[in-house]
């Protein structure tokens, strides 16, 4: 018996198309690539992925969650719903993975920056900053992975401000700065995507994780539990 399962691919743009690429070696079978002209069209899938906009995301979330199918979203930018789409999400026994960088780096990278901000909470001689660059069709900005890096600073005690810049410019494929610095000397932690690719495979690799579960979870949850 084949172990393929079945994937919806909800906003189909250079992200959906990368997924539905690299699909089948994930033992994904794409059977919908849905854009906003299929809004009404009914879904059926043992899992979906949503890349598409913030003004969309919540919407197509609600609707998986009321069809009980398990939901990848990489798409940033809907948060202030996160509590609405929770509730769906719990009320129709259904799964949710969201994040707003599914690069298993960033999500290392995360991890460093919180503990850059733990040993130096109490140093106050270092000021710190905040800054990315992406390609200039990214619609939010500063983007959900540099406030999602600086969320996690301030939660592990850095409490000073913290100075957040984004640029946007050509076809770049996304890169994130934490930085402090003082009188002394100055520490630079960064991370820089080379394509989308890595996103991609970890939007599927979140896909196969969440088959058979139910509940809200986020990518730090796929890779460390």
């Amino acid at each position: 018996m084949s172990s393929t399962k079945t994937l919806a691919i909800v906003g189909y743009g250079k992200m959906g198309r990368l997924v539905a690429q690299l699909a089948p070696e994930y033992d994904f079978e794409v059977i919908a690539r849905l854009t906003r002209a299929d809004r009404d069209q009914a879904i059926s899938a043992d899992v979906a992925i949503e890349f598409s906009t913030p003004e969309a995301a919540p919407e197509n979330l609600l609707r998986l969650a009321k069809a009980r199918i398990p939901a990848v979203c990489g798409t940033t930018g809907w948060l202030s719903r996160l509590p609405e789409i929770t509730q769906a999400v719990e009320e129709n026994g259904s799964a949710l993975v969201w994040s707003p960088n599914f690069s298993t780096g960033v999500a290392v990278f995360r991890r460093i920056a919180a503990l850059g901000a733990e040993l130096l909470r109490d140093k106050s001689e270092y000021g710190a900053w905040a800054w990315e660059i992406h390609h200039d069709a990214k619609k939010d900005a500063p983007s959900g992975t540099l406030l999602a890096l600086v969320e996690t600073m301030r939660g592990h005690g850095y409490d000073r401000p913290i100075d957040v810049a984004a640029n946007r410019a050509g076809k770049h494929p996304g890169t994130h700065e934490i930085g402090f610095d003082s009188a002394a000397d100055t520490i630079t932690l960064r991370h820089a995507a080379r394509s989308r690719e890595g996103f991609a495979r970890g939007a599927l690799k979140s896909a196969q994780w969440l088959l058979g579960k139910s509940g809200v979870f986020t990518f730090e949850d796929v890779l460390f539990g």
